[in-house]
């Protein structure tokens, strides 16, 4: 797996994008961690800089393991985790497989079990793929992530995002079994269990994620904090990283010394 580790601190962070898989999904994030943490950084198994065809059967435990597999390299004990949807799910995984190698989770916009909402939103956006083909997919992708006034301020920033998108596609085989681990994906039984401090950040206009399921995420673990921001969308870390960033400092720093 090809990564980078950027930054600086006694403590490292990684980074783990959603269902696109990118490392860029954080740049918003990764200035203000570099300042305090080591940052590890990589685009997810099958896509961009670590594509390959990914195996029948491929689950979220495969990430998470890879996740690992990654801190091993890098000769890192333990990291905190920021996860984005998809990505939280592998935090969460982490957390009840490898609980040493885990020090605080940060989970935006994740969920214990995939909700029938977002199932919905799946359903629909594989029928344009299977009726349209990839450029259609990714080009409705937005709809998704952003919400309205932001995609109308970033219109040439958003175009650019979907030439990039698509001229990068994971391919559908790969995609669909992405979307099969997060949809087999269920946590629930095994929550009392999990001992690591998270953070479950999501928005409440969120259009693919309900923040019900994320605030029941929350309820469910021992040692949670639920934080809810009123706007932002699914990529409301994107949108709205002066309001997220110092949240997220705030909770991974605890512990640290802080001058």
């Amino acid at each position: 797996m090809k990564f980078e580790v950027t930054g600086t601190g006694r403590e490292a962070v990684v980074l783990s994008a959603g269902l696109g898989g990118a490392a860029a999904f954080w740049a918003p994030q990764r200035a203000a961690l570099e300042k305090h943490f080591r940052v590890v950084a990589f685009d997810q198994r099958g896509t961009g800089r670590n594509t390959e065809v990914l195996p029948d059967g491929y689950s979220i435990g495969h990430m998470a393991d890879d996740v690992v597999a990654v801190l091993d390299a890098a000769g890192i004990e333990s990291a905190h985790l920021l996860g984005h949807a998809l990505g939280g799910l592998v935090g969460l995984e982490i957390a009840r497989r490898h609980p040493a190698r885990l020090g605080r989770l940060v989970a935006v916009n994740a969920w214990a079990r995939v909700d029938r909402h977002s199932e919905r939103c799946f359903d629909i956006r594989l029928g344009i793929l299977h009726a349209q083909g990839p450029a259609a997919y990714v080009a409705a992708q937005p709809l998704f992530l952003h919400t309205a006034p932001y995609m109308s301020a970033h219109h040439e920033r958003i175009l650019a995002e979907v030439a990039h998108g698509t001229a990068h596609f994971q391919g559908a085989g790969n995609l669909l079994k992405r979307i099969g681990a997060l949809r087999a994906f269920d946590v629930r039984g095994d929550l009392s269990r999990i001992t690591a401090p998270v953070l479950v950040a999501a928005s409440r206009d969120d259009l693919l994620v309900p923040w019900t399921v994320s605030q029941a995420l929350a309820d469910g673990l021992p040692d949670a904090v639920f934080w809810l921001t009123p706007e932002g969308g699914h990529a409301f870390t994107v949108e709205r990283p002066e309001v997220f960033n110092p949240v997220l400092l705030d909770f991974l720093r605890r512990g640290q010394d802080q001058t």
